[in-house]
């Protein structure tokens, strides 16, 4: 299924930009925090500059799994950016992952398996119809955003960290709506409809605003508090637009709880995983003697 393979594409374009990303936004004095001179110190790091390349070619992937599948089956796949990362990480280091880390891949991994076969997401349109509910839905977005904005000022630290995760997650799911139905727009109208929809722009703003909040996230604090939030976040909120401006489907009523079982193990792998010093950029774990 071509979705799904360029959603793991995706995923793990993703997730060794977020490690990079992590790695140069720590560096970051605090008092650049939700300024503009925060993106001004980052441009000076090569390793954010990789990290800014992995996201161009993520989000190539992603537009081409969204034009061929579900956003409810598309996105979830996403919560596999960390584990395929730190295990390519571990392969090009040439580092052995310690036994916690290989149950955090497995948790996240048996998570989503079972979390999306007990949703069997599927259906739906390739367009928003009508084209007037993403009124609603944009004025809920950014009320939501706003608020998560002004609560992480008043915090500090991975408090802040998870609050401007789940902000960009927020951020990157819009990001991804906007994306499928601007996209849908090539098999009516080719290239011509797709530059004179708004939801291309619109797209695009999206996709920098919860790039600048990520930033802010990864600087405000570790990666083991902004990761969980930002994974699990975006990957319910797509789910939630693929339902409500989509049409597509998903399974309800005791269906829930082996769903809800899921989403708990992936962020108990989630979290697991954001320890690793692999994740974090940190030093290798000291090499014992025998």
């Amino acid at each position: 299924m071509i979705s799904v393979l360029f959603a793991v594409l995706t995923a793990i374009s993703n997730g060794s930009a977020s490690v990079l990303q992590r790695r140069a936004a720590s560096t970051v004095p605090d008092r650049a925090a939700m300024r503009l001179s925060l993106i001004g110190g980052l441009l000076r790091q090569k390793v954010w500059l990789a990290g800014i390349g992995l996201v161009l070619v993520a989000a190539g992937c992603q537009a081409i799994a969204l034009a061929t599948g579900p956003i409810a089956v598309v996105q979830p796949i996403f919560v596999m950016e960390l584990p395929a990362t730190l295990l390519l990480a571990s392969l090009l280091f040439r580092r052995r992952l310690p036994r916690s880390t290989w149950y955090g891949v497995a948790a996240v991994t048996c998570g989503l398996a079972l979390a999306m076969a007990t949703a069997a997401p599927g259906g739906g349109s390739d367009t928003v119809r009508p084209a007037a509910a993403w009124i609603p839905a944009l004025l809920i977005t950014c009320a939501a955003e706003a608020a998560l904005i002004l609560w992480s000022v008043r915090l500090r630290g991975n408090a802040r960290a998870a609050a401007l995760g789940l902000a960009a997650a927020g951020g990157y799911a819009l990001t991804a709506a906007l994306m499928k139905d601007a996209v849908a727009r090539l098999d009516t109208g080719g290239l011509g409809a797709l530059f004179a929809s708004w939801q291309l722009y619109a797209t695009a703003v999206a996709g920098v605003g919860a790039l600048f909040l990520l930033q802010n996230a990864l600087q405000a604090g570790s990666l083991a508090a902004s990761q969980p939030m930002l994974t699990l976040g975006d990957a319910l909120i797509s789910v939630v637009y693929g339902v409500m401006l989509f049409g597509e489907s998903v399974r309800t009523g005791w269906w829930l709880l082996p769903q809800l079982a899921g989403v708990v193990l992936i962020a108990v792998g989630c979290l697991e995983l954001a320890r690793s010093p692999l994740a974090a950029g940190g030093p290798p774990p000291a090499r014992r003697v025998r």
